[in-house]
């Protein structure tokens, strides 16, 4: 497999998008939102803005003049999974459920250090508008509360706060291949979590290859990540980033996504992110 340089720029972007009213604050969903990272999406398939993905994106209005984190509401109708509904694959693991994205994967337990999200807290870093430009749910967190590390200092959140990889599910648009999805979706990921625009990190992409394990008949691409702003030893060296995207019979792409400090103590190795892709599976229906 041949590593190929990654560019964020491509023909497909995504749709500008009307300012929208923020929920009222009953609200139990959650956005957090880096902001200040003002990259161009390379995302061909991905709708996470709001065009049929990831609503929690297009519930936020990030306020003009604020940097502290957004909160906004998904526009799923559909009530969340619990992680109790499926067992997990690898005894002893907790599952997350995002059906939405139709994406069911596990994690290892708590006393390993990994903590389940509620499946519609979203995590999204924004442009230098405060919209956001990438978007995952279902998410899952490593050692949270460690050492933390920013590559990008504008950003603040999710990114950077002291865990060392995030899981989560994103998509459904219908633009672009599966395999430039699978690409943009690892690429994206890897290129806001560790600089962004403001410090723009090195990455190759692998070419997307087949995935089809666990009832998914998809594609996977890996970006290896060389981080060029190190502020401090608490920000990794080194990150990997894993898609795994997935088109359903209506036609939109969905993709997971778990990205991952490298170069730093407790750091996942392959082996064991090998073992939490070999969880990912669809959800009934």
């Amino acid at each position: 497999m041949r590593a190929m340089s990654w560019h964020h720029t491509s023909p497909y972007v995504l749709p500008r998008r009307r300012p929208v009213t923020a929920p009222p604050r009953r609200s139990r969903k959650t956005l957090i939102a880096a902001v200040g990272i003002g990259v161009a999406l390379v995302l061909s398939g991905c709708d996470d803005s709001g065009g049929g993905g990831d609503e929690g994106a297009r519930a936020t209005k990030p306020a003009p003049s604020s940097k502290a984190p957004s909160t906004g509401e998904s526009g799923s109708s559909s009530a969340p999974a619990s992680a109790a509904a499926d067992k997990p694959l690898v005894a002893g693991w907790q599952t997350q459920t995002r059906d939405e994205h139709h994406f069911r994967y596990d994690v290892p337990a708590k006393a390993a250090r990994w903590k389940v999200l509620d499946p519609d807290v979203s995590l999204s870093y924004t442009d230098k508008n405060g919209k956001p430009i990438v978007v995952m749910t279902g998410a899952a967190n490593y050692r949270e509360g460690g050492c933390a590390s920013a590559p990008n200092p504008k950003a603040f959140g999710e990114a950077g706060k002291g865990q060392l990889a995030t899981v989560g599910t994103t998509g459904g648009g219908t633009d672009g291949t599966l395999q430039e999805n699978a690409r943009n979706w690892a690429g994206n990921w890897g290129f806001v979590a560790y600089g962004g625009a403001d410090h723009k990190p090195r990455i190759e992409v692998s070419q997307a290859k087949p995935w089809k394990r666990n009832g998914i008949d998809g594609y996977t691409a890996t970006a290896e990540v060389t981080v060029t702003h190190r502020p401090s030893p608490c920000v990794p060296p080194k990150a990997v980033v894993h898609s795994i995207a997935q088109k359903l019979p209506d036609g939109t792409m969905h993709g997971w996504v778990i990205y991952a400090d490298q170069g730093v103590p407790h750091a996942l190795t392959a082996a064991e992110i090998d073992k939490i892709m070999n969880t990912v599976r669809p959800t009934d229906g």
